[in-house]
């Protein structure tokens, strides 16, 4: 009878680990809010010629010169799958919108094609 007391309590422990509906967050206390999920796109991206340095960040994206760290080009990128990229910005020295897809073939590259059809190298930076 002994050994039935504690498998007793414990059954009636984990029945109440039972719910019959979704799950509530728990909360983190006042003003506490977890860290948002980082994107594998997300970090600073450097062309093959060298000459930029690309940035991704939760959606935005731009690009400046390695040297003066001059505004090349802004816009965003959407996510099409968790490999896949869309990206659509705007180059301040042609003052044209321009849109790309980009493949994310490693951790530390990524292949880019522009609407018209050229291609581009992104290798990410430490």
């Amino acid at each position: 009878m002994k050994k039935l007391i504690p498998l007793g309590i414990i059954a009636l422990a984990l029945a109440g680990c039972v719910g019959d509906g979704p799950s509530r967050p728990v909360s983190m206390g006042p003003g506490a809010n977890p860290a948002p999920q980082r994107s594998p796109f997300d970090g600073n991206w450097m062309g093959a010629d060298g000459v930029a340095v690309s940035t991704l960040n939760n959606g935005r994206f731009e690009s400046r010169t390695q040297g003066t760290g001059e505004l090349l080009t802004t816009g965003n990128y959407t996510p099409r799958d968790p490999r896949t990229i869309d990206l659509s910005f705007y180059s301040i020295k042609s003052q044209q919108n321009t849109q790309a897809t980009c493949a994310l073939v490693s951790d530390s590259q990524m292949n880019c094609t522009l609407a018209n059809g050229n291609n581009f190298v992104l290798t990410r930076r430490a």
